[in-house]
């Protein structure tokens, strides 16, 4: 198991640009592949992208292929999510998750932060 930490959520306007940090402790956290997901009110949790435990293969969800980057420095045990050219459709809690090994199968992501809020104003 390992602990997440996310920060960096807030209120931004459309076309804006923020950049989450999951900060992660407990176990080798190389050995674990990165998430970050994402929650809007009435809607299912998303895949947003992954990093492999390296940081050497990255994988970003359709909805924000283009606009968000997915990155870690494992020396500080941290994951980021660069999010450019925010709409608000991007309105959501944004989860960090760890999965031990490969990133695939997404569904296996099975620890958990608490999440951070990003809005997005139109």
């Amino acid at each position: 198991q390992v602990h997440l930490v996310e920060s960096g959520g807030g209120l931004v306007q459309t076309g804006g640009s923020l950049r989450l940090s999951c900060a992660a402790s407990g176990r080798t956290v190389s050995n674990y592949a990165m998430g970050w997901f994402r929650q809007a009110p009435g809607k299912q949790r998303e895949f947003v992208a992954a990093i492999t435990g390296s940081g050497g293969g990255t994988v970003t969800g359709d909805s924000v292929k283009g606009r968000f980057t997915i990155s870690r420095d494992n020396a500080k045990s941290t994951v980021y999510l660069q999010m450019n050219s925010l709409i608000p459709e991007d309105t959501a809690v944004y989860y960090c998750a760890a999965k031990e090994g490969a990133i695939y199968p997404v569904r296996m992501f099975n620890n958990w932060g608490q999440g951070t809020q990003v809005t997005v104003s139109s």
